[in-house]
């Protein structure tokens, strides 16, 4: 878990058959989905999923993401994502620890940061738009967080 954090949100995946190698262990790669899936349940927890900042006249594509294998993740394996909004006011910050969901042992850790782009100029956003923010910041309002 990060030192500190905004908004937090877990969800429960277990490993299907095509996510593994000859090896019977997850491919790397997908990692990445399950990071990417947990984020998607974070934004909707938060009203402002790829929809609405898509409408709002923004795309977030991904600028950064860092990944840590600590042990590999097997065939219809029960795995627990938790994300954590680290920062929303300059970007998009979330890190992320994928555990087993039975022993809680931990598995991998990742971090992604998104920047926001100006759809009709293309222009990165040095700042989110007010629009996110105010959705974050809604929802810390009215939400059960840390």
């Amino acid at each position: 878990m990060p030192r500190k954090f905004y908004l937090s949100h877990s969800i429960d995946i277990e490993v299907p058959f095509f996510d593994v190698d000859p090896m019977n262990i997850v491919w790397h790669g997908h990692y990445v989905k399950y990071f990417e899936l947990a984020r998607c349940a974070l934004l909707d927890k938060i009203g402002y999923g790829y929809t609405v900042m898509h409408q709002h006249g923004y795309t977030w594509p991904i600028v950064k993401m860092q990944c840590k294998y600590i042990r590999p993740a097997r065939f219809e394996q029960r795995l627990r994502v938790d994300v954590f909004l680290t920062e929303y006011e300059s970007c998009l910050q979330c890190d992320y620890v994928l555990c087993d969901a039975v022993s809680g042992e931990v598995l991998h850790r990742a971090s992604t940061t998104q920047a926001a782009v100006h759809i009709a100029s293309g222009e990165l956003q040095w700042q989110t738009p007010a629009s996110w923010r105010q959705a974050v910041e809604a929802c810390l309002q009215t939400k059960e967080n840390p």
